[in-house]
């Protein structure tokens, strides 16, 4: 079953705060939900379908449903594949009011992983029982040496300079000076990146995400709901997801997710990278945007480095504008997944409503990209394709 066309994004909101000590993760979850319905004119009593993933408290679903009193509901998702989980959250409400399981989706995200004293560059939470634990923690996996070992790789085949990947902090930290929510707003240069403190070789400071708490969330309804609403009608036209490990063996750290499910959301929705005026990519660091532009088909493979060169990121400057809230690198990546805020902020740029030094003229057709896990060994992979109608 197609989803074009099968569903809309009424809603759209994104928590302003970036640190949060005095509010429970359920609450921010219940202030994201609220923000959302209300920019989309509906209520809790008008939700019949709910979406969540593994940063919700208690028993998922189960329990902020309870906690936010949604009585109505008919369907349920907690598919978890990290940050790229609400965008794959996205694509299964369109399924879902498709075959006629729910009327209107509520899907939130929230998280304190900066009060809380969470980066990547400290061991993850493991269990003993997770099938790579035994093999894989003797040697200190940690997120920023896993996308590091990604940047390196790529580096060693086919060129690439840590000049290039700085334009592409370069060009968030362009759009975030016109975010009054961004962490980091304060433009850099190529030099400021290069001059950073060396994290994990070659990704130094201003290569990496920030930590933030805060959230978003989303509605996604029946095309006919949305057409009554008092909102710019946002269709989902195309989505892929899947899912990248160790191959059984045969790693290739070359290539990311993003090059299987780009190429089904482009079939689905019926357009080419060439047609897309704006893009949300996942940005944990500057290395996931070069991989996942490189395989969602924007610069053949190898050429992202000179792609994101000399400002091509840069909305107003570039051929093509990503981020332009400022992004994971200098904006906010809440409960360490930014999933969500990439599908919020294309909603933005499609209805017209994101800052106007860095809004898209007349943009009509834009993409989000999620990866969540990790490059440098397993990570899940969505891509959402969304149009102004």
């Amino acid at each position: 079953m197609s989803i074009k066309g099968q569903a809309c994004i009424a809603g759209a909101y994104e928590h302003p705060t970036r640190k949060a000590p005095d509010r429970t993760v359920a609450q921010l979850h219940a202030e994201c939900a609220r923000g959302a319905l209300q920019d989309a004119g509906l209520t809790l009593q008008d939700v019949d379908g709910y979406f969540c993933a593994g940063d919700a408290p208690g028993l998922g679903a189960n329990s902020m449903a309870d906690y936010l009193g949604l009585t109505r509901l008919r369907h349920i998702d907690s598919t978890d594949t990290g940050g790229s989980a609400y965008l794959i959250h996205v694509s299964h409400a369109a399924q879902a009011i498709a075959a006629g399981k729910c009327d209107v989706a509520l899907i939130t995200l929230a998280g304190r992983p900066r009060s809380e004293g969470s980066s990547g560059v400290a061991a993850r939470l493991v269990t003993p029982s997770t099938p790579d634990v035994p093999w894989e923690l003797p040697y200190s996996p940690v997120t920023v040496n896993m996308y590091a070992l990604a940047a390196a790789r790529h580096m060693h085949d086919w060129g690439t300079t840590a000049e290039q990947l700085a334009w592409i902090k370069v060009a968030a930290a362009a759009h975030a000076q016109h975010n009054p929510n961004a962490m980091l707003r304060e433009p850099v240069t190529v030099q400021d990146v290069l001059a950073s403190p060396m994290i994990s070789d070659p990704l130094r400071k201003l290569d990496c995400c920030v930590v933030s708490d805060g959230g978003g969330a989303l509605v996604v309804v029946r095309p006919e709901i949305a057409r009554t609403l008092k909102r710019p009608v946002v269709r989902v036209l195309g989505a892929g997801e899947a899912l990248k490990g160790q191959l059984n063996g045969a790693v290739d750290l070359s290539w990311s997710g993003a090059a299987v499910s780009g190429p089904i959301a482009f079939a689905e929705a019926g357009v080419t990278p060439a047609d897309i005026q704006y893009v949300s990519i996942y940005d944990s660091f500057t290395i996931t945007v070069l991989m996942q532009l490189e395989d969602l088909g924007f610069c053949r493979k190898g050429e992202g480095g000179r792609f994101v060169a000399d400002g091509n990121l840069i909305s107003g400057v570039g051929k093509l504008p990503f981020n332009t809230d400022g992004g994971g690198l200098c904006n906010n990546h809440p409960a360490n997944r930014g999933g969500i805020t990439k599908v919020i902020e294309a909603v933005r740029q499609l209805r017209g409503e994101a800052h106007p030094k860095v809004q898209v003229p007349d943009c009509r057709l834009a993409l989000a990209q999620g990866t969540g896990g990790l490059l440098g060994s397993r990570h899940g992979s969505a891509t959402l394709i969304m149009e102004r109608q």
